[in-house]
């Protein structure tokens, strides 16, 4: 027994402290995510995005007005615009809409040509959900190709197209200028006697002014708001108006809006209508 008390103090005192020691844990690195290296990936992300989308809406402006000038010199039979009373309005609303000088003379130039294809309006109704109705103003140099895309796109996204009047009649066809900016209603009115017009209403809604008037004094409407100090950013158009909006809920207003997104992304068409109040 005290042979082995001592074999075991003898180890103990030989062997070397560091033995003993309880060698710590290697600590790995630590990874942080910055927050706001996040932030601003997702800034730059949405604002790409954003100039993509404004760089494509551009795009299709100017696709469209080349083809409503193209029609407007064809159909008047002049590319000249004091001789050309159409081809004179649409080439006020693509100036106001920014498009550049350089494609207007293109679009004239090209009109004259007699290579190029006859490009016609025509309008498809069609249902969506929660009661929602839309009017989808087309403007093409092949209408079966549109009435195809047109279809298409509607049914997909589990829309109905209608027959031709069964929407319509639920609208009321109306000029419309549209002004980025908050207008007076009496400051618009003095205008708008002042440039022969006797028919008007005007709603503001987001900072955006629409001046509803006659179909037949739309151009003198738009000239009205010229008068007043406005150039950029006007839009001069003949629309339908509902005249019974409805309220849908907000995934019925979602869905309709896929298939307005998805209408309006076709090069075919000008633009869609709709009767949604939200």
């Amino acid at each position: 027994m005290q042979q082995s008390l001592f074999i075991l103090l003898t180890l103990f005192f030989a062997t070397p402290t560091w033995a003993f020691m309880v060698t710590p844990q290697t600590q790995l690195p630590t990874t942080t995510t910055s927050t706001t290296q996040l932030d601003m990936g997702r800034a730059a992300a949405v604002r790409a995005s954003t100039k993509a989308k404004t760089d494509l809406r551009k795009a299709k402006t100017n696709a469209i007005f080349g083809k409503k000038i193209i029609m407007a010199v064809k159909q008047g039979g002049s590319p000249d615009p004091n001789a050309n009373r159409a081809l004179a309005d649409v080439m006020k609303q693509a100036k106001a809409q920014s498009v550049p000088v350089d494609n207007i003379q293109r679009a004239i130039k090209k009109a004259s040509e007699g290579n190029v294809g006859d490009f016609k309006e025509s309008i498809f109704e069609a249902y969506g959900f929660g009661g929602a109705s839309l009017v989808i103003h087309v403007l093409t140099d092949n209408n079966n190709r549109a009435t195809a895309d047109v279809r298409s796109t509607v049914s997909k996204r589990e829309g109905k197209m209608a027959e031709a009047g069964s929407v319509l009649f639920l609208y009321d066809r109306k000029g419309c200028v549209q002004v980025p900016a908050v207008l007076e209603e009496e400051a618009v009115l003095e205008a708008a006697i002042e440039a022969g017009c006797s028919d008007m209403e005007l709603v503001v809604e987001e900072g955006t002014t629409r001046v509803y008037t006659d179909p037949s004094e739309t151009s003198n409407m738009f000239q009205a708001i010229q008068s007043m100090g406005y150039e950029q950013g006007l839009e001069m158009s003949l629309i339908y108006v509902s005249k019974a909006p409805v309220e849908c809920s907000d995934e019925e207003f979602e869905k309709n809006m896929e298939i307005i997104d998805a209408l309006e992304e076709l090069d075919d068409v000008d633009r869609v209508e709709h009767n949604m109040s939200n």
